[in-house]
């Protein structure tokens, strides 16, 4: 099913990654008015980030397999419905243990939705295309940093936490029409069994696929996680223009996951891959010499000039590494999604692990520095893996014969387009 200008499908897939990511990351916007209003310190405040992750982590492949036979409209649009209803309950939460528990309902609900999204935006898009749906799916992660999580941020302040809450649950209900209006039915197709997805899920492939995108969100968001210390040691002001430092990596990382899309049909998925992965690491050596010839004084907007040629780089690989594991996980793409998805939440907690410990040691270049090598290992580990396992030119879900590749075999990139047959829901 070929992907025509103005699929109001892509739109409406788009809108669930916007929510899904709002609900996801607001929390650090309300943190102040939740442990005023409940009683409880902001550090106890932050572990429903943490609960959170660990949640969305632990349960997208697992939630994946279970959910295998669902039609992929039905759990997209009953998926959002029922986030819808959990944010609306959220907002009426009376005591911590509450928001808590609603927390981990609202994690359940988002690790099915989201690989189930980027796999029907594979699924629907012609091949020639795919990278760029997948990228525009993945923008609405990316607009959430810079749309949903400064407005809810301004409505808590304005109306109270609980209205941030209702706020998503309103853009939720959006989604559910969006969706259920635009989203076209996917044909029926036999479903592989539970083993043989677990098999196809162990293969090489997608095991370094989840690896290299733990490895990526490790080094590329270990920054932007210490902004604050980050920036103050570069310019001697960060503390004062966080915000606008992370406004601007956001705005960039917006544009830089469209341009991965784009690149992703253009030059394959791996090409882009290396060059998003080398680019983040370029410009965080960048920022290690701004800081060192700078000694603590460098000009905001030089800082701000390299943290858009980092921001870019840092969200465009987004596209090309979920195209990758859509391929490698062949007839078990969803999951193989789910698992990589997994990896990006493991890599943004270890992400928070080293930089804290970094920032301890050697302050925010010390950050730098070891995002810097966590990003040389991920073009080492990746750069095998695409010589080894390499994706076809394009990676889309169409009806054909060839084989996932598999840990035994070499397959060879024939640039024509073909693929495995991920999996292929019911209507």
């Amino acid at each position: 099913m070929p992907l025509r200008a103005g699929s109001g499908w892509l739109f409406g897939l788009l809108l669930t990654t916007f929510v899904i990511g709002t609900d996801d990351f607001i929390i650090a916007g309300v943190l102040p008015a939740v442990s005023g209003e409940l009683g409880v310190s902001e550090g106890t405040a932050g572990q429903l980030v943490t609960v959170f992750s660990i949640t969305y982590a632990v349960a997208c492949p697992v939630l994946a397999v279970a959910t295998r036979r669902v039609p992929r409209k039905a759990l997209i649009v009953g998926g959002l419905g029922a986030f819808a209803v959990v944010n609306f309950v959220t907002a009426l939460a009376s005591s911590f243990a509450v928001l808590m528990g609603l927390r981990v309902a609202a994690a359940l609900v988002a690790a099915t939705l989201s690989p189930a999204a980027f796999a029907v935006a594979g699924r629907l898009a012609a091949p020639e295309r795919t990278g760029r749906a997948i990228g525009t799916v993945a923008a609405g992660l990316t607009l959430s940093l810079v749309v949903g999580v400064p407005f809810g941020s301004w409505l808590s302040q304005v109306a109270g936490w609980p209205a941030t809450f209702v706020a998503v649950g309103v853009f939720t209900s959006l989604a559910v029409v969006m969706t259920a209006w635009t989203l076209p039915g996917i044909p029926q197709t036999p479903v592989v069994g539970v083993a043989e997805r677990l098999r196809l899920l162990r293969r090489p492939p997608v095991l370094l696929c989840v690896l290299g995108t733990l490895l990526a969100a490790c080094g590329g968001l270990m920054p932007y996680i210490y902004m604050a210390p980050v920036t103050d040691d570069l310019t001697g002001a960060g503390g004062h223009l966080v915000g606008m430092f992370i406004a601007v990596v956001g705005v960039s990382g917006a544009a830089g996951t469209v341009l991965g899309g784009r690149l992703t049909d253009r030059w394959g998925v791996d090409r882009t891959l290396l060059v998003m992965f080398g680019g983040v690491v370029a410009a965080a050596l960048v920022l290690l010499l701004v800081g060192g010839l700078g000694r603590g004084a460098a000009p905001v907007w030089l800082v701000a000039a390299v943290l858009v040629l980092w921001g870019v780089p840092g969200w465009g690989n987004n596209p090309p590494m979920n195209a990758r594991a859509l391929h490698m996980g062949g007839e078990a793409a969803t999951e193989a999604l789910a698992l990589n998805t997994s990896g990006l939440y493991a890599g943004i907690a270890l992400a928070g692990a080293v930089g804290g410990g970094a920032v301890n040691l050697y302050g925010g270049l010390g950050v730098l520095a070891f995002a810097c090598a966590a990003g040389l290992l991920t073009i080492a580990v990746m750069a095998w893996s695409v010589h080894r396992y390499p994706s076809p030119r394009h990676t889309t879900d169409t009806n054909t014969d060839t084989p996932a590749p598999t840990d035994t075999t070499t397959p060879t990139n024939t640039g024509t387009g073909t693929t495995d047959t991920p999996e292929k829901a019911t209507t």
